[in-house]
């Protein structure tokens, strides 16, 4: 049993990533990122990283992705990509396959995640989890908005997984209530999502050009943050979107009883840490 393989993998929105890890002891090697609009299915990106790294086929599997597993299956949000369980043992001739929610392997993940793996935000410093009961909250914006919980008891850990990045966006201010009504005017609904993420972070900077009747063209979320450094309205649009990720936050934490802490993970936050510290955000 201590040669077996097993294939991990974290599938988001824009981008896959791939590893191979081995029960016996913690720990994953020969990562590989691939771009999903690069592969027509998830069998062919997970094809393509065998090929890649000379394995004919892993003893197990084991697959985290943007959606909810309905039936043994995943559509993943925000790309073209269908899991299914069954059609995977099939191709790659594997009798132990395992979907997750990406969030939900994020949420299993807390107890464990170190003080050195993590950044503090605010006075007070994180909680140690273990021996105790706990209930935390976990969200992240990325190319969408996860969200999940996590209860601790007696040393059992149930994860509570949903969509909670697609409930309805509450504005707090006046200034959001122009954006409220100008989003509302695009889109059949706006969730939070369509604020708190990559492609909300756009909708918020497009938004502010319209209200305010300033020239400009559409910017991606990266071009945003590189135009941030500056007063107008790209620096506006990173402090709104910081704004609402903290009253989303809020609102999770109230919903799921969070009192020992909300995480915050996903692409943006790992790439602008020092954002969060700021006031709009606490």
């Amino acid at each position: 049993m201590s040669n077996k393989s097993l294939l991990i993998g974290d599938i988001g929105g824009t981008n896959s990533r791939f590893g191979l890890a081995n029960h016996s002891h913690p720990g994953f090697h020969d990562v590989i990122e691939l771009k999903c609009a690069d592969f027509e299915t998830a069998n062919a990106a997970i094809r393509h990283y065998l090929d890649s790294t000379g394995i004919e086929s892993p003893d197990a599997l084991c697959l985290a992705a943007a959606g909810p597993v309905v039936d043994g299956s995943i559509d993943v949000t925000n790309n073209h990509w269908r899991l299914s369980g069954s059609k995977l043992a099939s191709e790659f001739d594997v009798d132990a396959v395992r979907l997750l929610n990406d969030f939900e392997a994020i949420a299993y993940s807390i107890p464990f995640i170190g003080t050195e793996d993590r950044v503090t935000i605010g006075k007070l410093q994180g909680t140690d989890l273990a021996g105790r009961p706990f209930n935390v909250a976990i969200l992240g914006p990325g190319t969408g908005l996860g969200v999940a919980g996590l209860c601790g008891r007696r040393n059992v850990l149930l994860p509570i997984t949903g969509e909670g990045g697609h409930v309805g966006f509450a504005p707090e201010s006046d200034e959001q209530i122009e954006l409220l009504r100008v989003l509302r005017s695009r889109f059949e609904r706006v969730s939070a999502e369509r604020l708190v993420a990559g492609s909300g972070i756009e909708n918020i900077y497009s938004a502010l050009l319209e209200i305010r009747a300033v020239e400009g063209k559409a910017l991606s979320a990266a071009e945003v943050f590189d135009a941030a450094d500056e007063p107008g309205e790209a620096a506006d649009a990173i402090g709104l979107f910081l704004e609402v990720l903290g009253q989303v936050a809020g609102d999770i934490a109230l919903t799921l009883g969070a009192n020992d802490g909300v995480y915050i993970a996903g692409g943006i936050a790992r790439r602008y840490p020092e954002l969060l510290d700021d006031g709009r955000f606490r």
